[in-house]
């Protein structure tokens, strides 16, 4: 036993080092894609290539051909199927809080919570951005700048109708109103149930290429809802609207309203 134990190379820092960022990786990619359309076509790909491998062994030589050169042009393949994910993730490692820490949305989730509930009661429509890691000036610079303290009272009043300001969203970063009145880019997904009005086809958009948590209140019947990651989780209570807000992370979308 002892005479092999030569044959096996000795374990370098650098090696232990290179493990933990490809683990890290890995890592981020699989939280990236989890839940998503991306895990569907990741699992479809894999089917491909079991299938290719399959072809190889059992002499099937036209299914080998074909896939043969559908798998050569993988690297275009992946591009554009996957052109949202790849612009997201290279989004976030370009983020300034990847190297800092994300506000702190809890400290202001009562005062959140407070306005839907208030927009909600009188069946006033709301979207309320709540920015994260990833910047959304461009998003910032369509509406009209507020940079104000978000209360109740605040967001009641830009929502209110006949406001210069109601038709569009607010942006919140930290604990202030960046701008309202901004326009949010809609939901390019074809499984976004038709029934849904163009505040959550926004918010689910919104949600698509940021890692942005969106609330939307809806006019027509006062729902609450909260969209993140491209889902929507819809007909929230004020209580279970706190929660989501104080755990973001932990939100898990379980979606009412898209297929």
């Amino acid at each position: 036993m002892h005479a092999y134990l030569h044959v096996i190379p000795r374990l370098r820092w650098q090696d232990a080092l290179d493990i933990l960022i490809v683990a890290y990786v890995i890592y981020r990619i699989t939280l990236l894609i989890r839940g998503t359309r991306t895990m569907q076509m990741v699992v479809g790909l894999g089917i491909l290539a079991a299938a290719f491998v399959s072809s190889q062994m059992l002499g099937l030589f036209t299914l080998n051909w074909l896939l043969n050169n559908f798998l050569g042009s993988l690297i275009i393949i992946l591009v554009v199927i996957f052109q949202s994910d790849i612009r997201r993730a290279l989004t976030g490692v370009g983020a300034r809080s990847f190297f800092t820490a994300r506000p702190n949305v809890s400290d202001i989730a009562d005062e959140l919570v407070k306005a839907a509930e208030w927009l909600s009661a009188r069946r006033i429509g709301g979207l309320i951005v709540i920015e994260q890691e990833v910047g959304l000036q461009d998003v910032v610079d369509t509406g009209r700048v507020i940079d104000g303290r978000a209360s109740p009272e605040l967001i009641e009043t830009i929502f209110m109708p006949g406001s210069p300001m109601h038709d569009g969203a607010v942006i919140i970063k930290g604990d202030q109103v960046l701008s309202a009145a901004c326009q949010l880019p809609l939901s390019t997904n074809p499984n976004v149930s038709l029934t849904m009005g163009m505040r959550h086809r926004a918010a689910i958009g919104m949600t698509e290429d940021t890692d942005a948590s969106v609330i939307v209140v809806s006019e027509q019947d006062g729902t609450i809802s909260v969209a993140r990651r491209g889902r929507i989780t819809r007909g929230l209570k004020p209580q279970e609207l706190l929660l989501a807000l104080q755990n973001l992370d932990a939100l898990n979308p379980v979606d009412r309203g898209i297929a």
